[in-house]
């Protein structure tokens, strides 16, 4: 075990909290997020099937957890996670589950998302499989394969399409079986906000992940424009609701989200200001926060306003 690993996971660590560590249950509430978004403008529209709903849940999460899997498996391969990282320590880089445990969990839980979709096809038809084939392909191929596109500054953009318009029109999808325009235009500022989330990551592991050949976006643009880039993903965010009222089809119900403004300004200002760990890894976990937080109010939004008019 590493120094650095030492100190972050100091003192006894059962099996099961080294797994939940290897997990990163804290990264859920971005994949579960957009699932209930999807769902709750099938339910505004009348629309509910409650096995589907669960299936989708579940696979969103069995997804992220084996993208988590493979890429603590993939860095630490790779070199990409040392002991100068700031973020918390990871598993295997960490010595503290074997690289072929750590391969081996990230099949099994691909394996549950795969029996998540299958049932998911069953019932909503075989468009899925493509979605489904195409969410797992993206979680390994993030760090893993040849070409990792995680290191060559693509990373936000398959984050906002699997975490935004995959999962918020799939989970739609999976209900009604058709997708209006509202339902992509809703995906739309749930994308952009878990893709800020990454962005904080990637501002927090700029330098190591430049010393390690990891070709981040942040990497790519510098720190002074990957702020710029966060703020504008949080502002366009907010701008997201009005618009889609404004649009027409969805009502003004969906202002609700602005609520979660006060949340979001200190963030952004923490982002744009601080480039110590525990303040970025802080802001990293108040994006998550505020994704949440922003997807609820989006939620409550649709099924009280009645959903698509």
């Amino acid at each position: 075990m590493s120094t650095r690993a030492g100190e972050l996971v100091a003192g006894p660590r059962s099996p099961v909290h080294i797994w939940i560590m290897a997990a990163r249950l804290r990264t859920l509430p971005a994949s579960i997020a957009p699932v209930f978004v999807g769902t709750s403008l099938a339910v505004g529209a009348g629309h509910f099937r409650v096995l589907a709903f669960l299936a989708a849940l579940l696979g969103a999460v069995f997804i992220q957890v084996g993208t988590n899997l493979s890429n603590d498996y993939s860095d630490a391969r790779r070199g990409a996670d040392t002991e100068e990282r700031l973020g918390p320590v990871r598993v295997t880089a960490g010595g503290l589950v074997p690289p072929r445990q750590v391969l081996l969990a990230t099949y099994i839980t691909f394996g549950l998302a795969v029996l998540c979709g299958a049932y998911l096809v069953a019932v909503a038809g075989w468009e899925l499989i493509a979605v489904g084939a195409a969410s797992i392909l993206a979680g390994v191929l993030y760090t893993g394969g040849p070409r990792p596109y995680g290191y060559e500054g693509l990373g936000e953009v398959f984050v906002f399409l699997f975490f935004g318009l995959v999962a918020v029109t799939g989970s739609y999808f999976v209900q009604v079986q058709s997708l209006p325009w509202q339902a992509f235009a809703c995906s739309v500022p749930v994308g952009l906000l878990a893709s800020a989330i990454l962005v904080v990551n990637n501002v927090r592991d700029l330098e190591t992940d430049r010393r390690a050949g990891k070709r981040t976006l942040a990497v790519r643009l510098g720190r002074a424009k990957t702020r710029d880039l966060y703020a504008g993903m949080v502002i366009l965010a907010f701008l997201g609701p009005p618009l889609l009222w404004l649009a027409g089809g969805l009502t003004p119900w969906l202002l609700l989200c602005l609520l979660a403004i006060p949340v979001a300004v200190p963030v952004v200002k923490i982002v744009r200001t601080r480039v110590d760990g525990p303040s970025l890894n802080g802001a990293l976990a108040k994006t998550g926060a505020l994704q949440l937080l922003f997807c609820l109010l989006f939620c409550v939004g649709m099924v009280v306003g009645g959903g698509i008019s």
